[in-house]
């Protein structure tokens, strides 16, 4: 699958290109989780100016990217591949988030010269727990009536009782678009849904990435376990691991301090 990705870049010029490029300036892309765009990381990549430029990509089936027949951690990862080498001619850092780490992973695993150094956050290279969660979520989404939406607020109270976590809930509703026939969801919901099991899993790979590797993990998350350390240091052999405390599942937005901290510690941004 060659797919191209809708991308924003923080920092830089007009022209795609750090203003500090040539002297060593990092570049980072960010790859966003499940129901995410990468307009989710905009105010951590503001917070690495001006050391580093960044940009955030739509994946396949999410924000402004296209929609795809089937969802395929591969052909996922090659398309952010496919992204990277139309923006730099260096290798990039590459940070990813849950659903979005996992393609990181595969990203470093299958196109290793395109990535200096790889960030996982709360995630981890085997099947993945909160399928039911995630599950329930899309059931949600799917059920709002988009034909009675005057107004975001219309689609938040019909979501109010399947998901009562205000935080949640707004998180999700980014993915409500107005257009001049009505709203509706930018996120490929019935794909995504169909494709689950997929998106919980993780292909099985034989390569590794001997780069550094940092793993973010949130303190109240149970994503990345003991249990997981073993297939970790396999494909990710250079791999440092940093708990975040008092962050869940969605580390950058609960604790963006602190994650920007560790980021600019590993990838030496002073």
């Amino acid at each position: 699958m060659t797919t191209a990705l809708h991308t924003t870049q923080v920092g830089g010029d007009t022209e795609g290109r750090s203003d500090d490029e040539s002297a060593g300036g990092a570049r980072i892309v960010f790859v966003h989780g499940l129901f995410g765009q990468g307009r989710n990381f905009t105010q951590i990549a503001k917070s690495l100016l001006p050391e580093a430029t960044s940009l955030l990509l739509d994946l396949p089936d999410h924000g402004r990217s296209p929609w795809t027949e089937q969802v395929s951690y591969e052909g996922m990862a090659d398309a952010v591949a496919d992204t990277i080498r139309a923006w730099s001619s260096e290798p990039v850092e590459l940070v990813g988030h849950s659903m979005g780490g996992k393609v990181a992973m595969l990203v470093a695993l299958r196109h290793p010269e395109l990535v200096d150094r790889l960030v996982v956050v709360d995630i981890a290279p085997d099947d993945s727990d909160g399928a039911g969660e995630f599950e329930h979520l899309l059931g949600s989404l799917a059920a709002v009536d988009l034909a009675t939406i005057e107004r975001r607020s219309d689609a938040d109270e019909q979501l109010r009782g399947p998901i009562p976590n205000d935080t949640v809930r707004g998180f999700l509703l980014q993915n409500l678009r107005s257009t001049e026939h009505g709203y509706t969801w930018q996120a490929n919901l019935d794909l995504l849904r169909r494709d689950l099991p997929v998106i919980a899993g993780f292909p099985h790979v034989d390569t590794t990435f001997d780069h550094p590797v940092l793993w973010v993990a949130g303190e109240r998350s149970d994503y990345v376990r003991d249990d997981h350390q073993a297939e970790m240091r396999r494909l990710f052999p250079a791999t440092r691991l940093v708990t975040i405390k008092g962050a869940g599942h969605w580390v950058h937005s609960e604790q963006p301090a602190a994650f920007v901290s560790a980021l600019r510690v590993f990838l030496a941004l002073r």
